[in-house]
């Protein structure tokens, strides 16, 4: 099938970013996230929306969840230009699932799991571009000069939410809001489990072979 429509799940620092950059240089699609739409608008004024926060930077910064209006509103347009497409960071509760039924059909559901104590590593020793986005480790995916960008010569910098509270706080909201959102496509004929703690080469293969054989 050309032009796969797939949705990856799973917890902050499962690896769904690394994944999703495969999937749309395999198979030719567009990689729609949340997280990049999110941070490139997180000083919208949303005092409008009767929120507890006013913009989503203070959602992000405190670890917590932007609101399902602003972050709809970012999918659907999103998807709406896209020719075939993986989507990475939504939907985040069941809600949002229902609001993407009503936005477009899935090919593929990927489901990538990895346990709670391996996120918290993986995400506090994060470290990102400032400038152009590319995500390191301080441990498993080091630049080659310390606090340098490879691609683009950038600082490299610890997001706000990468502090070890804020994980943890994020991995709290993940499991009372977004893993209900696994259990809901469990059924869906497109599902497929993956082990999100084997090698991102060994991820990769198990995703790839999954996603031929669901669009074949």
């Amino acid at each position: 099938m050309s032009n796969p429509r797939i949705l990856i799940l799973g917890p902050p620092g499962a690896g769904k970013g690394t994944q999703s950059a495969n999937l749309a240089d395999e198979y030719g699609v567009e990689h729609v996230t949340t997280g990049d739409a999110l941070r490139a608008n997180k000083d919208m004024d949303i005092s409008d929306m009767d929120t507890e926060y006013d913009t989503p930077r203070e959602y992000m910064e405190a670890g917590d969840l932007v609101p399902d209006a602003v972050v709809n509103a970012i999918v659907d347009e999103a998807l709406s230009q896209a020719d075939g497409f993986v989507l990475d960071g939504y939907p985040r509760n069941l809600d949002q699932a229902e609001e993407l039924a009503g936005m477009t059909n899935l090919d593929v559901i990927l489901s990538l799991s990895v346990s709670r104590e391996e996120l918290v590593d993986r995400l506090t020793g994060r470290r990102v571009c400032d400038d152009c986005g590319t995500n390191y480790h301080v441990e498993f995916n080091q630049p080659e000069a310390e606090g340098v960008c490879d691609e683009c010569g950038g600082e490299l910098i610890q997001r706000d939410d990468d502090n070890e509270e804020s994980v943890r706080n994020r991995l709290d909201v993940f499991d009372d809001n977004t893993a209900p959102v696994i259990d809901h496509y469990e059924d869906h004929d497109g599902f497929v489990a993956v082990d999100g703690e084997q090698t991102p080469d060994e991820v990769w293969n198990e995703i790839r072979d999954a996603v031929d054989a669901q669009t074949a």
